[in-house]
């Protein structure tokens, strides 16, 4: 007969609490046959632009000023790898010029093996991409900007 698997709802609220200071959508621990998994689904952060250097973080692909005045910048909500397509070679979910509305998926980011879509929390025009495809990204770095 199997062990009883005892949860430490301590051990869970630790994991879940590292989930959140760190940005991750998922996470696992093992221990010989027993395993635990957390995972969180996360949208897309939305915040007023600033140039990157106010922020304090660094980004391959700076926000200029002149891109912070036009519209709301969408940061990255964790480390990871963004894709602006579907598939290498696929055709991008969003352009510099398009409309899109509140629920579209801008860009995905591959965070551990798993892919989160980026979706738009308000309708606009897609103003500039400011992160290429399948580069890495930051919590906190800017991916693109909606008038």
């Amino acid at each position: 007969m199997p062990a009883k698997f005892e949860l430490d709802p301590d051990f869970v609220r630790s994991l879940a609490k590292l989930l959140e200071e760190t940005g991750l959508s998922e996470i696992e621990y093992a221990e010989g046959d027993k395993k635990i998994r957390c995972a969180v689904t996360r949208g897309a952060v939305v915040h007023a632009a600033m140039p990157v250097a106010a922020a304090g973080a660094a980004s391959t692909a700076p926000v200029t000023e002149k891109a912070a005045a036009a519209g709301d910048t969408v940061t990255s909500p964790m480390v990871g790898t963004v894709y602006l397509a579907a598939s290498p070679g696929g055709t991008p979910f969003v352009k510099a010029g398009d409309k899109v509305k509140a629920g579209d998926t801008l860009v995905i980011i591959e965070a551990m093996k798993v892919m989160n879509p980026i979706k738009a929390t308000k309708a606009g025009t897609v103003g500039s991409i400011l992160v290429g495809d399948a580069q890495p990204v930051e919590f906190g770095e800017p991916l693109l900007v909606i008038e």
